[in-house]
């Protein structure tokens, strides 16, 4: 029995979704670099004057959700293709799925102690 009743067809729309989120806020991320010169941006006091930004902080979230979904799922399907039987696919989807909570539970945790929330 499978663990989640996707379909894969459904499974490879998140991922693409995933994706393309993924590639337009990291975009944004990337202008909010572009308001000072590069060198400056990377000054410890400015790194840590961008996590006092609540929009800031709410786009690394997404980054990290959207970059976390997408890759452990690349990472899913990889190992999925190396065996194809229901125990192994179902093995697989559980340990991606407890690696990205895993990963994305300790970003935020690191989020939240640079914004100090």
């Amino acid at each position: 029995m499978p663990l989640l009743k996707l379909r894969e067809s459904q499974i490879m729309k998140i991922h693409y979704l995933t994706g393309i989120c993924a590639v337009f806020f990291v975009a944004i991320h990337i202008l909010f670099r572009l308001i000072m010169p590069f060198g400056q941006s990377l000054e410890f006091h400015n790194v840590v004057a961008n996590y006092h930004n609540m929009y800031y902080v709410i786009l690394l979230e997404l980054i990290l959700v959207f970059i976390s979904i997408h890759g452990f799922n690349g990472l899913r399907i990889i190992l999925i293709e190396l065996k194809q039987n229901q125990w192994w696919e179902s093995t697989i989807t559980i340990l991606v799925l407890a690696a990205m909570i895993g990963v994305v539970a300790y970003g935020t945790r690191t989020i939240i102690i640079g914004s100090q929330l």
